[in-house]
């Protein structure tokens, strides 16, 4: 073999070397992309594959939902009927387990939370409060709830259904513009809101800059943790504004600065407002004595 074909054998052997690195290369990048973005990728690719036959917005939708999936998110208020508490302690027992037991199925679909109004409140006894992705796993797993021995002693005090918008809810994870961590203070303030029709006469960017004056105040309690989430179309109601902490005294003073700005002119009175205290969904169903 003459100089110049070995040359070219090596060339080509070279180049052969450097596409099989590429590759190499490539596979490795892929496995790194996680499922979100290989579904944008494929609708990408397929796209073009297509001759440019998928709809742009089309795209735009997938990319949106790989960035941030909304949420809903369900307060669901329980009372316990009298007729509970003649039960004897061994079938009440029996009972609480197997309502647990379908409580804990749903945990990997939504962030569950339990709060026991045992004291707080006339109207409830207990508070369920669960995000997820999914409004017919939500009615699923309170029918199963409704269907075990306890379930058959209690009753909806009240439902409030919403979702987000801006800031997605996640749990034992770094917070950041985007995301907020649930649960973690000791008590929860659920807050219905509704707004007077004067209220919607306003512009949409008004609305906005009065919510965010109201926001503003809240940041200066930092013990404090204040979630909205829209509700129009659920329900009567425009957001569920809900309050965490671990001092209510601080949520005191703080509803009381809200009174004072311009948007609490605009508020419905009369709403209801649940103090919700954290615990154990065992201890909340040992609370209904």
């Amino acid at each position: 073999m003459n100089l110049f074909s070995q040359g070219a054998l090596h060339k080509r052997n070279h180049g052969l070397d450097f596409q099989v690195k590429t590759w190499h290369n490539r596979e490795k990048d892929h496995e790194q992309l996680d499922k979100g973005t290989m579904e944008l990728v494929n609708a990408q690719k397929e796209s073009s594959e297509l001759g440019g036959l998928r709809l742009v917005d089309e795209l735009e939708s997938l990319r949106k939902s790989v960035e941030a999936e909304k949420q809903f998110v369900n307060f669901n208020f329980f009372r316990v009927s009298p007729d509970w508490r003649k039960l004897d302690t061994e079938t009440k027992s029996v009972f609480k387990a197997e309502f647990q037991s379908v409580y804990e199925r749903f945990r990997e679909h939504f962030l569950l939370f339990s709060y026991s109004l045992v004291g707080f409140d006339s109207k409830a006894d207990l508070m369920l409060w669960r995000i997820g992705t999914s409004m017919d796993l939500i009615q699923e797993m309170t029918a199963k709830l409704f269907r075990t021995s306890l379930g058959s002693h209690l009753e909806s005090a009240d439902v409030y259904l919403a979702v987000t918008k801006d800031r997605m809810f996640v749990k034992d994870s770094i917070e950041d513009r985007k995301h907020v961590n649930a649960g973690e203070k000791k008590y929860h303030f659920v807050y219905p809101c509704a707004k007077h029709k004067d209220w919607y006469e306003k512009s949409s960017d008004e609305r906005d800059a009065l919510i965010q004056e109201n926001f503003m105040v809240g940041k200066r309690f930092e013990n404090i943790k204040i979630h909205l989430t829209h509700a129009f179309g659920f329900s009567d109601q425009e957001y569920i504004i809900s309050f965490e902490t671990d001092e209510p005294r601080d949520f005191l003073a703080l509803a009381e600065e809200l009174r004072q700005t311009p948007a609490s002119k605009f508020t419905l009175r009369g709403m209801p407002i649940y103090t919700c205290r954290q615990r154990p969904l065992m201890e909340c169903l040992d609370a209904l004595g």
